[in-house]
C-alpha cells in the first residue's frame, strides 16, 4: 500500500511546487524583510525560525517586534493579536467545504492557513486522479517551510548587513496588494473585494485608522452572512 502511496506523494508535490514559487518570490523579500527587522533589534535568526515555526502570523510576527522591544501589556498584546488575525476567521468559513472531509492531515491544513496559502488553495484545482488533500497538503507545507527558512536567512544576512531599516515593513502591505489584484483578476472574486473595500472605508470614516480593524472585519462578516440569508431566501 506504502508502495503505491508514495508516487501520489510525489506528483502532488510536483504538481504543488510550480504553485507556490510566486510565495517563495514573495516570502524572499517579506520573510527577509522580518528577519532583518528582529535582528536589528537584538532577536538573532533563531528566535526569528522560532517564531515564523510556532507564531506563523505574518503580519501579527511584524506587530510583536513593537511588542518585544516596549514594556509587555498582556491586555494590549491579545487585543492586537485578534485584531490583526481576524480575517482569519473569513479563510477559515470559505475553506469549510474544501477541507471537508480531508482526514489527519486536516488540523495542519487549518493551522498553518495564511493569505498566500488561502490564495492557492481556494482558486487552484488539483490535476485530474489526484487527491485534493495530497494536493493541499504539499501547498501548505512548502509555504510554510518558506516562511520559516526566508526569515532564518533575512536574521543571518542582518549579522553582516548594518543599514538603516525604516520602512521595511511596508514590504507586508505590499503583498497583501498583489494578492488582493490578483484575486481581483477572477470576476467571480470582484464583489467580495468590493465589500472588503467599501466596509473599510466605512469603518475608516466613522472610526478612524487607529480602530478601524476589527470594526470592519465585523461589518464584513454581517454583510457576508446578511448576502447569504438573503440568497438562501
Amino acid at each position: 500500500m506504502r508502495l503505491s502511496e508514495k508516487p501520489n506523494h510525489l506528483a502532488a508535490l510536483r504538481a504543488a511546487f510550480p504553485a507556490t514559487l510566486p510565495v517563495l518570490t514573495g516570502y524572499a523579500c517579506l520573510g527577509m524583510a522580518y528577519g532583518l527587522l528582529m535582528e536589528a533589534n537584538g532577536y538573532g535568526p533563531l528566535w526569528s525560525a522560532l517564531m515564523s515555526a510556532i507564531g506563523f502570523g505574518g503580519s501579527m510576527q511584524y506587530v510583536a517586534i513593537t511588542l518585544l522591544v516596549t514594556a509587555f501589556d498582556p491586555l494590549q498584546a491579545f487585543l492586537l493579536a485578534i485584531m490583526v488575525n481576524a480575517r482569519h476567521i473569513f479563510y477559515g468559513l470559505s475553506m469549510l467545504d474544501k477541507y471537508k472531509g480531508l482526514g489527519k492531515v486536516r488540523p495542519f491544513l487549518i493551522c498553518v492557513l495564511s493569505d498566500e496559502t488561502f490564495s492557492l488553495v481556494s482558486t487552484l484545482e488539483p490535476p485530474e486522479n489526484m487527491a485534493r488533500k495530497d494536493f493541499c497538503f504539499w501547498i501548505s507545507l512548502l509555504d510554510y517551510s518558506y516562511w520559516i527558512i526566508t526569515t532564518a536567512l533575512g536574521g543571518l544576512l542582518g549579522r553582516f548587513l548594518t543599514f538603516d531599516t525604516t520602512g521595511l515593513d511596508f514590504a507586508l502591505t505590499a503583498l497583501f496588494v498583489v494578492l488582493f489584484l490578483e484575486q481581483w483578476k477572477k470576476p467571480e472574486n470582484r464583489p467580495a473585494g468590493v465589500i472588503g473595500l467599501a466596509c473599510a472605508a466605512v469603518s475608516l470614516a466613522v472610526f478612524g485608522p487607529n480602530n478601524m480593524v476589527i470594526a470592519a472585519m465585523v461589518l464584513i462578516l454581517a454583510v457576508l452572512l446578511g448576502g447569504r440569508k438573503h440568497l438562501c431566501i
